[in-house]
């Protein structure tokens, strides 16, 4: 059986790992669960699953936590700390790191620091750390297997393929729900606007870089990191049905693509499973029902976001930490309505011009860099 621990167990990623861990329980041990601050849903699945170790973010939530799990032989533990502490226990087989925002790089880096290989939902952790990471996990053996939708599509495609035969990289993006919107309106975009989005079932915050198309720009810059590609070698192509989650282009003209419904347990599963498939307990895609699949390039004019995150990528070094950052601390603003939605990618675009950028930075001069642009940016509010 595969030891299975999950970092941010409360989240959509983590309710949907659960279900799957359920759904194979012959087959995954959950070790442990953490949580931020949900800390009821945390007691819950505690209860359920009965892993070895339950933490929780908020140390105000530990005492309602461990008198709640006193009956049962869990330990209960609090603090970030322990967050990054326990994403490094050794007796796991694959860490789920499903903590959302700048957050999860730690437990990555913990991760890769012990061996252990890492199911990577938190895409923030090779965009602000990729390269640190890769030579931690060069040294400890681990492995990073993407959760993401579009990047398990890649890894599905490339599967028996040589790598100098890719000629390009196809990540797909819904649009997100503003797609066909006008952009003169987009200063009176409200919260609720954006958190409307037309296929997926997601976080506040990443449902939000979906409607700025931020998201998709992480995903370039992380895509670079896991498949060692060029970013000339890495396109982005509009597909607003979201079944094609990303496709592979060869040498030779042929085109891979992975197709399947817009529900985040396959990805999940396959990081899980692999090098294995297990059979699923979810709603198969149905070709005749589709009847047509639409594709768009991208508007960038619309959605600059995207352009600021080429940007960072193509200048290196320590500028995707910023647009990380500052993206992040900019969508929090938003979402508590002090800022507007066309304020953000501007926010963003300040910071990475008056970054000084670190060579070969490791973790200490990464968190530095978040500090201070996160620091920055809520300051000019």
């Amino acid at each position: 059986m595969k030891k299975i621990g999950i970092l941010g167990s409360t989240g959509s990623i983590g309710k949907n790992t659960l279900k799957i861990i359920e759904n194979n329980s012959d087959k995954f041990e959950l070790i442990y669960i953490t949580a931020k601050t949900q800390v009821e849903l945390l007691i819950e699945q505690a209860k359920k699953f009965k892993p070895k170790y339950v933490v929780i973010a908020d140390e105000d939530k530990y005492s309602l936590l461990k008198s709640e799990l006193t009956q049962l032989n869990i330990k209960v533990m609090s603090g970030y700390n322990s967050i990054i502490e326990i994403a490094g226990l050794k007796e796991v087989d694959v860490a789920v790191n499903a903590i959302v925002g700048s957050k999860g790089m730690q437990p990555s880096v913990s991760a890769c620091k012990n061996g252990v290989d890492i199911a990577l939902s938190n895409k923030e952790s090779l965009v602000m750390a990729g390269d640190y990471l890769y030579s931690l996990a060069e040294k400890s053996g681990t492995e990073i297997f993407p959760v993401d939708s579009e990047h398990s599509a890649i890894w599905q495609c490339i599967q028996g393929e040589d790598s100098k035969n890719i000629k390009k990289l196809i990540l797909t993006g819904s649009g997100g729900p503003f797609l066909n919107r006008d952009l003169k309106t987009f200063d009176k975009i409200t919260v609720k606007n954006a958190l409307k989005h037309p296929n997926w079932s997601m976080g506040k915050k990443i449902t939000i870089d979906s409607a700025t198309m931020m998201n998709k720009g992480l995903e370039i810059i992380e895509a670079h990191h896991l498949f060692k590609m060029p970013q000339s070698k890495i396109e982005v192509v509009i597909h607003p049905q979201s079944i094609i989650h990303s496709m592979v282009e060869f040498v030779d003209g042929s085109v891979k693509a992975q197709l399947g419904l817009p529900d985040m347990k396959l990805p999940i599963q396959y990081a899980l499973s692999y090098p294995e498939r297990y059979i699923a307990n979810w709603e198969s895609l149905d070709l005749v029902k589709l009847k047509k699949l639409t594709f768009f390039s991208p508007d960038t004019e619309k959605f600059p976001s995207l352009k600021l995150a080429l940007n960072a990528l193509k200048l290196g070094e320590t500028y995707p930490v910023v647009l990380n950052v500052a993206n992040e601390q900019a969508v929090y603003l938003f979402i508590e309505n002090k800022i507007k939605f066309t304020d953000i990618p501007k926010i963003v675009e300040k910071m990475l011009n008056r970054h000084d950028p670190i060579k070969n930075a490791d973790i200490d001069a990464i968190l530095d860099v978040e500090n201070e642009v996160s620091n920055f940016v809520n300051s000019i509010v």
